[in-house]
């Protein structure tokens, strides 16, 4: 199977990584709109630039879109489902019904399939979230993140006044989630069931005082949230909150019996060091699928609900059925 790369941040160079561990894969080449020779691939891959993605169309099986969701996906994924099988990891769950729409629209036009919001939420928690409703209809689900880097909440404090440079890392918060596996069926607030640690490096001779205040109050990132905000050397920050790391867990507590007499608890749970090569991996996985659906003959937009697990794995039937099953 042939691989494209579209973008080369962290994602992309996870990809980069998936896809050398993949027996039945080859990278093709990596897309930028960089100048591409700024840009030296860890593999040695050859990078071309973005404008020149189509006349590659017959050389490439499945392109991975490594953008962000806020202004990257929205209009790439469905301009390259013009001509490409795709694979996107698009995590703005309120706009995943729109991104889908058009992204389908496109696809089936072309032939060809596009396997949206692949990472592990949306993504690997979204199928862990249905496969606990399907078996406990009557019940209820919870999601906790962290401890992990929040990027977006990292990237909202680095742009306030005085901050030069900032690590916000989103905890879950354990009594909450111990009340979901006592089979409390809880109802929370999202103070209870998350709190917030920001590490903060300030601009010399800035007013910690007020960057701490706009911190705590900035509404729908921490207003919300019991926020902690410390504040630490560049030194610091680079030695002990330089990588990725994050995780989480997803439960469902539910009961069964003529009479509800049994609870029942689904926990599924990730545990990464590093949030972006996951994701790159679940990406590379969800690229082998698309191959093997479009070569079926299937067309038009798809999430990981849509796809086979068996779809999804390098193992083959055989293997699958004697070990995994």
């Amino acid at each position: 199977m042939r691989v494209g790369i579209v973008g080369y941040g962290n994602i992309g160079k996870g990809v980069e990584a998936a896809v050398t561990k993949a027996a039945d894969m080859e990278l093709v080449a990596v897309f930028t709109r960089r100048d591409p020779a700024s840009v030296k691939t860890v593999t040695g891959a050859k990078v071309i630039a973005y404008d020149d993605i189509t006349g590659m169309k017959d050389d490439i099986d499945v392109l991975i879109i490594c953008g962000g969701s806020a202004t990257d996906l929205p209009w790439m994924t469905p301009e390259l489902a013009a001509n490409f099988n795709v694979i996107d990891s698009f995590d703005n769950h309120s706009s995943i019904p729109q991104h889908f729409a058009k992204v389908d629209e496109a696809a089936k036009a072309s032939g060809k399939v596009g396997i949206i919001s692949c990472g592990w939420d949306p993504g690997y928690f979204s199928l862990a979230r249905i496969l606990a409703d399907s078996a406990l209809p009557e019940g209820d689900s919870y999601t906790f993140w962290g401890r992990g880097v929040s990027q977006g909440h990292s990237d909202a404090i680095r742009r306030l006044e005085g901050v030069k440079y900032a690590r916000q890392y989103t905890v879950h918060v354990p009594e909450a989630v111990d009340k979901v596996r006592n089979n409390e069926h809880p109802v929370f607030t999202a103070r209870d069931m998350h709190l917030r640690e920001c590490y903060v490096v300030a601009e010399e001779g800035a007013d910690k005082a007020a960057i701490e205040e706009a911190i705590k109050t900035m509404p729908a990132y921490f207003e919300p949230y019991d926020t902690t905000v410390e504040f630490i050397s560049q030194e610091e920050l680079d030695r002990d909150h330089s990588g990725l790391p994050h995780g989480g867990s997803v439960l469902r507590s539910g009961r069964t019996g003529f009479n509800d007499e049994f609870n029942n608890t689904v926990e599924f749970t990730l545990n990464l060091d590093s949030n972006p090569f996951f994701t790159s991996s679940i990406l590379a996985a969800a690229a082998r699928a698309a191959f093997r659906m479009n070569l079926e003959g299937q067309c038009g937009a798809r999430t990981l609900f849509d796809v086979p697990p068996a779809y999804l794995s390098h193992h083959s039937r055989e293997e699958l059925l004697a070990h995994m099953l």
